[in-house]
Parts: C-alpha cells; sequence; structure tokens
C-alpha cells in the first residue's frame, strides 16, 4: 500500500495507526456512520490504547462479544452505538479471518479492477453501496490504491476534486468543505421527505 498522509484533525498518533495499519483504517470506516468522522477515525487508535496493542483481525473476530462492547462503551464510547458497532467490527473481522487470512490489506492488495474492490468492499457487513464506494475513493484518493476503473467503481465519490466523504479531507478547509457538502445532502433529503 502507498503510505500517504492523512489530514484528519485528531491525535497525530491516531493518524499514524490510520496510515500504517489497514485493519484501523477498516476499522474506522466502519464507524463512520451515524457519528462524526474525526471521532469514528480516531476509536481505533483509541481501541489500541485499551487492547495494549495493535488491533489483530483475529484476536476481535474471536473477542467475547459482552466483553468487547465493555470495551467499545468505556467512555469515552468509540461509537454513539457501542453495542451495535462492536458486533459489527467483530463480524468484519470475522470475515477478513475466513476470506482474507485476517488481513484487512488483503481485501484491495491483489484486486484485479475497481469494480472488483467495489464487490469485495460491499460484501463486508454493514457496507451498503455508499459506503463501499466512499471506502473505495479513500483507499485511491489517500493511499494509492488505484486498480483500473476504481474511480468508476467509486462513482461520484471517486472524482478528483470532489468534496464529499473522508476521502477528500486533506486539510482544514477540504474538512469544512466536505462537511458542507454533507449539511447540503441531509437538506436535500429532508426537503424530499416533506
Amino acid at each position: 500500500m502507498v503510505r500517504m498522509t492523512l489530514v484528519l484533525p485528531i491525535d497525530p498518533e491516531a493518524n499514524r495507526l490510520l496510515e500504517r495499519s489497514p485493519l484501523a483504517l477498516l476499522v474506522g470506516m466502519v464507524l463512520d456512520q451515524q457519528f462524526s468522522m474525526e471521532k469514528a477515525f480516531s476509536s481505533p487508535y483509541v481501541l489500541t490504547q485499551r487492547l495494549g496493542h495493535d488491533l489483530d483481525a483475529a484476536e476481535l473476530a474471536a473477542y467475547d462479544p459482552e466483553a468487547l462492547v465493555a470495551l467499545f462503551a468505556q467512555p469515552p464510547a468509540l461509537h454513539r452505538f457501542p453495542k451495535a458497532m462492536a458486533a459489527r467490527v467483530r463480524e468484519v473481522c470475522q470475515v477478513l479471518v475466513e476470506r482474507y487470512d485476517g488481513d484487512a490489506a488483503l481485501l484491495w492488495s491483489d484486486v484485479a479492477d475497481g469494480p472488483e474492490l467495489l464487490r469485495r468492499v460491499s460484501a463486508l457487513p454493514g457496507f451498503g453501496r455508499q459506503k463501499a464506494q466512499i471506502f473505495v475513493a479513500l483507499l485511491g484518493k489517500r493511499f494509492g490504491v488505484t486498480p483500473q476503473d476504481w474511480r468508476t467503481a467509486a462513482g461520484d465519490y471517486g472524482d478528483p476534486g470532489a468534496y464529499r466523504s473522508v476521502a477528500d479531507v486533506t486539510d482544514v478547509d477540504s474538512l469544512r468543505r466536505v462537511r458542507e457538502f454533507k449539511q447540503q445532502m441531509k437538506a436535500a433529503a429532508k426537503a424530499a421527505r416533506d
């Protein structure tokens, strides 16, 4: 994986963990749901601190469910829905163990093309099409995972110069622009419902 710098407004050690640990990056993406982007992508670092070592998919896949919920719920909680997200992280790790020898990087390191990458990510528990496309864009834009047609597979999230998701955050200004985009999308969805 090509190492690039993530520039999220979080603890520098949390950013470094995301850069060096494919599993931490994937767990951050799992948690990036109904929770602030900064907290979601900081939580893998907090979890490593609570465990006392780097994240390991086999360990998390086999972790006692109640004990894992307790780790997620301990203040500050790793997500606003610690029980559901502890279970989701455990499920994702189980898939990694079953299909990718417990190595999150194998999810993307040997894909033939963008559509295959999107299929693999979409097959993970909790990854609908939009979330999977955002992760494909994050891998392509920030980590150099660029199989043929990855931008097409990422949909609008793969557009260069877009400000739609975590994949587009490179500084404080881009974070502001991503937040504005998300607010516009929420307002449009609300208007469509009303």
